[in-house]
């Protein structure tokens, strides 16, 4: 399943156009476990239960022009939006942010890299700190990057997707913005090596 793609006209009609995005997303989770990258999943209700937290945001609040296309990462929220070089696409999308405030990173990035079907190793801070991890999960079902992911220029940051779909709306990251895999295909699909992000609170 895929959601239909929303331009600007088409969103910032009313809250049912933000509702109908939050519903056509994947409510099952798809691994019974959490995979490394999760930390501890925080099982409150997800801030994508209350649609009511969402609200369309404009490009130019934190970018000065939409070169390359344009990602904005709101914490608060827990969504993701995209804006397209040309203005004619907009995307809001349920995130998860990093468990903790020592996990978080704010500020300008932008993406260096694209991957489908990416592999994973844990940091060395991961890895000091969780020896039974394993010091590397190739692309796969059991890959905490999911299916796509984009390298930030920020060392080992990320925008991926996941196959632990719990993680969506909650704190459960090491500090990547993780998506459904369905949106993070989209996502994808829609930017390039050079789209600027923003992460924000």
């Amino acid at each position: 399943m895929s959601a239909s793609l929303l331009d600007r006209r088409g969103f910032l009609g009313s809250a049912a156009s933000i509702g109908a995005v939050f519903l056509g997303a994947p409510a099952i989770a798809q691994m019974a476990g959490a995979t490394p990258d999760a930390g501890q999943v925080q099982y409150e209700a997800p801030k994508t239960a209350n649609i009511s937290s969402w609200r369309a945001r404009h490009w130019s609040e934190f970018f000065p022009d939409r070169r390359n296309g344009c990602i904005a990462c709101d914490l608060t929220s827990r969504t993701l939006h995209f804006w397209s070089e040309d203005g004619e696409i907009y995307r809001i999308l349920p995130s998860s942010i990093p468990a903790s405030t020592e996990l978080t990173r704010t500020g300008r990035t932008e993406i260096i890299k694209k991957v489908e079907g990416p592999t994973w190793s844990p940091t060395p801070s991961m890895r000091e700190k969780n020896p039974e991890w394993p010091a590397f999960v190739p692309a796969g079902p059991d890959n905490p990057l999911g299916t796509h992911a984009l390298w930030l220029s920020w060392q080992y940051y990320r925008i991926h997707g996941t196959h632990d779909t719990r993680k969506i709306g909650r704190k459960s990251s090491n500090g990547c913005i993780g998506l459904y895999n369905e949106h993070i295909k989209i996502l994808y699909g829609l930017t390039k090596v050079g789209t600027q992000v923003v992460v924000f609170a």
